[in-house]
């Protein structure tokens, strides 16, 4: 499916705001309320949209820290790793990367010594590299059209 520009307007409006009525968003984006309920559903259809989700405050929620973690690990055990990775509610995203590191891997900590011990339980797969989250100046940016 190709993006046009209306569907990027679509697009643009539901990363602003999700919980917007149909309504609403037909009137943004300058279509009838039938029109934008089809290319909703195509975008939907097609992948390009989803799931409409809530944007969650960890240390509200009772997460003071948020770290990067890097990990080598041998080819054997990344199986086992994305499976560790999988069963812990901490980490909240995880990423095949190039270069020196396996995986790198975002996770969630009440404290040091919470994150001391996520890291320890990964600790007998490879080297991991931890980096403490200070502040994020850039956060959950919406995906825009290509320039």
């Amino acid at each position: 499916m190709e993006v046009d520009a209306k569907s990027w307007a679509i697009l643009t409006a539901l990363q602003a705001n999700a919980r917007q009525s149909l309504t609403e968003l037909a009137q943004t984006v300058g279509l009838s309320v039938p029109a934008t309920s089809e290319r909703v559903k195509r975008l939907e259809e097609a992948g390009v949209i989803q799931g409409y989700h809530a944007r969650v405050a960890p240390l509200r929620a009772g997460y003071a820290l948020s770290a990067l973690v890097g990990i080598t690990v041998p080819q054997p055990d990344k199986k086992t790793l994305l499976a560790r990775l999988e069963a812990m509610p901490e980490v909240m995203e995880c990423h095949h990367v190039t270069g020196v590191d396996s995986y790198v891997f975002r996770l969630l900590a009440r404290d040091v010594s919470h994150l001391e011990m996520l890291v320890a339980q990964l600790n007998d797969l490879g080297e991991t590299r931890t980096a403490i989250i200070l502040s994020t100046p850039i956060q959950g940016r919406p995906v825009r059209p290509p320039r």
